[in-house]
C-alpha cells in the first residue's frame, strides 16, 4: 500500500526559515485518511507555517511530501481544489451577509447548483433564520460560518488552524460534535489546538515546539511513550485526598517537563 492510499498527509522533512529563523525544523507527519489528528503546540511552535506548507500555500526550503495524493511541490493547486482550509482569524467578508458570503464561495469552486447547497449548508449548521445578518456581526457563529464556507465543495481533508481560540465553551462543545459527525463520514480532519480536553478528542496526536515535533502517535499510546502513570485515590478524607492528588500531579508535569527538555537538546 502507498503512502497516498493510507494517508491524507505525508509530509518528510519540512524545513522553512524566515529571515534568518528556522521556523520548521525537518517535520515529519502522517495523517491517516478518515481520522482526527490533533496538532498541539504552543504560540510561535511552527504549527500554522507547517499548516500552510502541507496546503500548497508555502513552499518548503527542504522537505517532500503529498496531500490527497498531490505532491506539495508541483501540485498545490490540485491540493487547495479539494481541502478545506480554515485560518485562525476570521477570513470572510465581515460586510457581505452570511447567504452571500456562502454563495460567494460557491461561485469560486464553480459550484453547479448554488442555491441548494447554500440553502442546505445553512440548515445543517443552524444559520438559516440569519442568513440576512452581515457576517461581521455575528458572535459565537463566525467559527459554524467559516466550516460551513469550507465544507461547500465537499471537501476530503479539513485543516483546522486552532478553530475554537477565543471560543466560549458551549460553542466549542457544538464545533467538535460536528468535527466528530464529519470525521464519521470519512473526512479527515487536522486540528491544531492548544486545548488538552480537545486533544483527547482526536485520534492521533502530534506535538511541535520549536519547529520540531517532540512526540506523534494514537492518543492512546502517548501516555505510554512518555511514561506518564496514573493513581487513582480513595478515601473518606476528601480534603486530604486532594492534596496528594495535587502532590501526584505536580510531579508528573515535573517529571513530564523534563523528559520534554531533553527531547529538545
Amino acid at each position: 500500500m502507498s503512502a497516498s492510499d493510507e494517508y491524507a498527509i505525508s509530509v518528510h522533512g519540512l524545513t522553512r526559515s524566515f529571515g534568518g529563523k528556522v521556523v520548521v525544523d525537518h517535520f515529519d507527519m502522517n495523517v491517516p485518511k478518515g481520522t482526527i489528528y490533533g496538532f498541539l503546540g504552543p504560540n510561535g511552535s511552527g504549527k500554522t507555517t507547517t499548516i500552510r506548507i502541507m496546503c500548497g500555500l508555502l513552499i518548503p526550503d527542504e522537505g517532500e511530501g503529498q496531500c490527497l495524493g498531490f505532491d506539495i511541490l508541483t501540485e498545490p493547486m490540485k491540493i487547495k481544489e479539494n481541502i478545506g482550509y480554515m485560518t485562525q482569524r476570521f477570513s470572510l467578508y465581515e460586510d457581505l451577509t452570511i447567504r452571500e458570503n456562502l454563495d460567494f464561495m460557491a461561485r469560486m469552486y464553480k459550484l453547479k447548483g448554488r442555491r441548494g447547497r447554500v440553502d442546505r449548508a445553512l440548515e445543517h449548521l443552524g444559520l438559516a433564520g440569519r442568513a440576512i445578518q452581515l457576517a461581521g456581526t455575528l458572535s459565537g457563529g463566525k467559527q459554524r460560518l467559516v466550516l460551513a464556507a469550507c465544507l461547500m465543495h465537499e471537501p476530503r481533508l479539513l485543516l483546522l488552524d486552532e478553530p475554537t481560540a477565543g471560543v466560549d465553551p458551549k460553542a466549542r462543545r457544538d464545533f467538535w460534535d460536528e468535527i466528530r459527525r464529519l470525521a464519521e463520514t470519512g473526512v479527515t480532519v487536522l486540528v491544531s489546538t492548544h486545548y488538552m480536553d480537545e486533544a483527547v478528542q482526536c485520534d492521533h496526536i502530534a506535538y511541535i515546539a520549536h519547529g520540531r515535533k517532540t512526540i506523534s502517535g494514537p492518543a492512546l499510546e502517548i501516555p505510554r511513550q512518555v511514561g506518564l502513570s496514573t493513581w487513582r485515590v480513595e478515601g473518606p478524607d476528601i480534603t486530604r485526598d486532594m492534596i496528594a492528588i495535587v502532590l501526584i500531579m505536580v510531579v508528573i508535569v515535573a517529571v513530564a517537563l523534563r523528559r520534554y527538555r531533553r527531547t529538545l537538546d
